[in-house]
């Protein structure tokens, strides 16, 4: 008689050590233990609500897509990092390794921040994507529903395997707006969770705005790659960030 529950298994194990469930049986101990993948399974389970969404225009965004090959000869350096953080996703956001791509308006900078939270999304772990001023709204948004509900949302934020915060910097500076910022980012470099962002501010302005505390933990979690030169959205380009 087995001694699994009856509940049939959601989804597979990326380790391939449970059958989905979360746990591994033990049938000749009648005993069942956590599996690797049962943390991954809560953050996606509390991460339920949050936006996990490639924009429409990002859709068909690749690697192999002709805009970002031409990227790549622009800035060849900077994408060749990319791709080796695509290749290992899972390592990377197990390690809680993140990636910071500064520069210029129209570089390409959420275009390729994109193909890489598409990567995570495709290796089944949970992410949420929003640009700054969008992610600020919810948490106004969460007040209504007291400090729990700040409280709640903060949580789910910080237990995503990947945060995409696209264009931070581009909010406008309050005391309440800072707080948040570090809440979150604060959160997830000491849970050593992997942290997405794009921003057009260099590293002074970017600290002029938000603050040293938060740019200070941005630098200890993630590779910052610089992105400067034409906005090639005014010579016909499509997806660029």
């Amino acid at each position: 008689m087995s001694s699994k529950p009856d509940s049939a298994p959601v989804l597979r194990c990326q380790f391939d050590l449970c059958d989905g469930s979360g746990f591994v049986f033990d049938d000749a101990t009648v005993t069942a233990r956590d599996c690797r993948c049962r943390a991954a399974r809560i953050a996606q389970a509390r991460a339920s609500s949050l936006e996990a969404r490639i924009p429409a225009r990002y859709r068909a965004i690749s690697f192999e897509h002709s805009d970002v090959i031409d990227m790549e000869r622009r800035f060849p350096t900077q994408v060749r990092e990319l791709r080796a953080f695509v290749r290992e996703i899972d390592a990377n956001l197990d390690a809680g390794r993140g990636l910071w791509l500064t520069g210029g308006f129209g570089t390409g900078k959420t275009a390729l921040a994109m193909i890489v939270s598409r990567a995570a999304i495709d290796a089944g772990r949970s992410v949420a994507i929003y640009s700054c001023p969008r992610l600020l709204g919810m948490l106004r948004d969460s007040i209504d529903n007291g400090v729990g509900g700040v409280v709640e949302l903060l949580d789910q934020l910080t237990a995503v395997d990947l945060l995409h915060i696209d264009d931070l910097g581009a909010e406008h500076r309050t005391e309440w707006v800072l707080e948040q910022l570090y809440s979150i980012v604060n959160a997830r470099y000491q849970d050593e969770r992997s942290t997405l962002i794009t921003s057009n501010l260099d590293d002074d302005k970017l600290s002029e705005q938000l603050g040293e505390r938060i740019v200070s933990r941005l630098e200890g979690s993630c590779m910052r790659l610089p992105f400067y030169g034409t906005d090639a959205r005014r010579v016909d380009f499509t997806p660029a960030g």
